[in-house]
């Protein structure tokens, strides 16, 4: 009733201001706030405002200052609410001409049981493009025969997404991460979420605000966690800031001048490098196209932050992903962070940092200053060891490579934070690789349930789909969609290859789940060479096999076409004194002395692990 009243006064306002100078007001970012939280500073969008003067009505609230833009579309107001209480308040805005009053609520916090858990390396991820996994709800589908267009809208929704919970935790899934909510209306060929054209909206095509948050709910009733993406780095070339921006220096530059954004981040971490070098990776428009958005300036900086304190609190989100990391200047970060986690203490963030140079991903990394600046960010991608493994399993690179780029776990403050992954929405395909086949992608999920880190998996790749450069990389989910022929959500509607992989994952990922040293263990590496790599993990690696019995897990790896005999040392490893191998998963018995070395015999294409005490 509300919204529907703020409507009318909208309306009401806007045939005022047709008539006259009367203030008009369309828009307020954000709608609505919270008490016992930071005050807000509210950015009101229509006409006649730049002399207008604002009063509130709400015991224990007042307004602190307002600032109006020059072409009076634009009118910043900031709120001081840390009198007040929960309440529903008026604003009244005034000019000479006339005057109107909008609503505004102030509510009670959401309690701690309501999310905000945070995720950690407990955790497995799922990846979902919101659009491309299932259509809950026909009345927001798109136009007839847009869904045959590769970057058109299919008609995926979050109803589609709450119905399949269940599936994904057959899975083995306890965390999922779905592509912005942000209305990208207007926006050509914006089904995927990152042209935002008002960060306040949710898009129609996926539901309502209120599907969103009946989503987050169910995840956390399916005892998940929800994370959503957000973009604090730009926003889609249809947005109408585009073109009338807040303040002159909303964007970095301006549609009819601006920079490319460099997508290589090495000047970043380069002590030597020059400004010039810089600029363009913080300040260029992606792709050309997506206005920057100024972070620093001070009334950029607070309007995001409070966006994404605003989402969280409307959902009760466990963890965002930071899309573009990287492009956005370390001081924002450290800023948003600070807020965020005073916020919520158990919050997570993740930051996509694409590049697959540890020194480089590692530069981003909260929980240490570089540049003087600690981002605060509690994990980035981990790039580099996507890298690796599609190195050294699809292109011929040698295991060796993998434990190369792990040995550079030293570089990150919280390697154990680390979210590792085959794929997602912006690679192609694993199966897409040259060569690549189904024994080579369960080989690399068995490396993602059991090297250190989270494993994020991207929807589609626990059913072997193929796809390459994006879009072809994004195709529906069978089953998700009205007149689909096949249904992989359900066991009787895999082939045998989807059904293969489906049940390999979700072995690994269950198994996982029971085993605390996959979990949070540290991990040894024990031997890597062309074709083969083994290690361990355990909660201690410093020690041997101890009396208090706690399970290690021991991997071993053969890549290899023929089958590989491998002899490992225990004496000085974290497997000295360890005397009972237990073959998991369908691995092969160990042979040997333990007391000196463990001889695996391992079959082509083979990974092999072991609970060992």
């Amino acid at each position: 009733m509300e919204s529907i009243l703020f409507a009318l006064v909208l309306s009401i306002s806007s045939i005022a201001g047709a008539q006259s100078s009367t203030p008009v007001v369309d828009k307020i970012d954000p709608p609505n706030w919270w008490v016992n939280m930071p005050s807000p500073m509210l950015l009101l969008h229509g006409d006649h405002l730049n002399d207008a003067k604002v009063t509130v009505h709400g015991p224990g609230i007042s307004i602190e200052k307002t600032q109006a833009s020059a072409n009076g579309h634009y009118l910043f107001v900031w709120l001081e609410t840390r009198t007040g209480h929960a309440q529903k308040i008026a604003l009244h805005v005034a000019n000479p001409g006339g005057a109107i009053d909008l609503p505004f609520t102030l509510s009670p916090r959401k309690p701690a049981s309501a999310g905000f858990q945070g995720f950690s390396s407990s955790d497995v991820m799922y990846l979902i493009m919101t659009d491309r996994f299932a259509d809950g709800d026909t009345s927001n589908d798109p136009q007839p025969g847009e869904r045959g267009k590769p970057r058109g809208w299919h008609g995926g929704d979050f109803r589609g997404i709450e119905q399949h919970l269940d599936y994904l935790q057959q899975l083995g899934v306890t965390t999922i991460w779905t592509t912005p909510a942000y209305s990208n209306a207007g926006a050509s060929q914006a089904y995927h979420g990152y042209s935002a054209t008002n960060m306040y909206a949710v898009d129609p095509h996926f539901g309502s605000l209120a599907d969103y948050q009946h989503l987050a709910q169910a995840i956390h009733a399916h005892g998940m966690k929800i994370v959503l993406d957000t973009v604090p780095n730009h926003v889609g070339a249809a947005n109408p800031w585009a073109k009338d921006p807040p303040t002159p220096d909303w964007f970095h530059g301006t549609v009819e001048h601006h920079d490319t954004a460099k997508t290589e981040f090495r000047s970043l971490p380069d002590p030597h490098a020059s400004w010039s070098d810089q600029r363009d990776v913080t300040e260029g428009w992606f792709a050309n196209v997506l206005p920057d958005l100024n972070q620093e300036n001070p009334l950029v900086k607070q309007y995001l932050i409070q966006n994404a304190v605003w989402w969280v609190e409307t959902a009760g989100l466990d963890g965002l992903r930071l899309d573009t990391f990287p492009y956005v200047g370390r001081a924002f970060w450290h800023d948003f962070h600070a807020e965020l986690h005073t916020l919520y203490p158990h919050l997570t963030t993740v930051g996509e940092v694409f590049n697959p140079d540890p020194t480089i991903t590692s530069f981003f990394a909260g929980g240490v200053e570089h540049a003087g600046i600690d981002t605060g960010l509690d994990t980035p991608f981990d790039f580099p060891t996507y890298f690796a493994l599609r190195g050294v399993l699809t292109h011929d690179m040698p295991m060796s490579k993998l434990d190369d780029v792990l040995r550079q776990d030293r570089l990150f403050p919280h390697p154990e934070r680390l979210v590792t992954f085959l794929g997602n929405h912006d690679t192609t395909r694993f199966l897409d690789e040259p060569g690549a086949t189904v024994a080579d992608l369960k080989l690399a999920f068995a490396l993602l349930a059991t090297l250190r880190g989270m494993p994020q998996i991207y929807s589609g790749d626990e059913i072997a789909m193929r796809g390459g450069e994006d879009p072809d990389n994004r195709h529906d989910f069978p089953g998700g969609f009205p007149g689909d022929s096949a249904n992989a959500y359900q066991s009787t509607g895999r082939t045998p290859e989807e059904a293969s992989i489906f049940e390999d994952v979700s072995r690994l990922m269950h198994f996982r789940a029971e085993h605390p040293a996959l979990l949070t263990g540290q991990q040894q590496d024990l031997f890597a060479d062309d074709s083969a790599f083994v290690f361990l993990r355990s909660a201690d690696i410093h020690s041997g096999c101890s009396a208090d019995g706690s399970a290690r897990i021991l991997v071993a790896i053969n890549k290899a076409n023929q089958p590989r005999e491998l002899s490992i040392p225990t004496s000085m490893t974290a497997l000295e004194n360890c005397s009972q191998f237990k073959p998991e998963l369908g691995a092969p018995s160990v042979s040997g002395s333990p007391a000196n070395s463990v001889t695996l015999m391992l079959e082509p294409k083979q990974a092999a692990i072991y609970s060992v005490r």
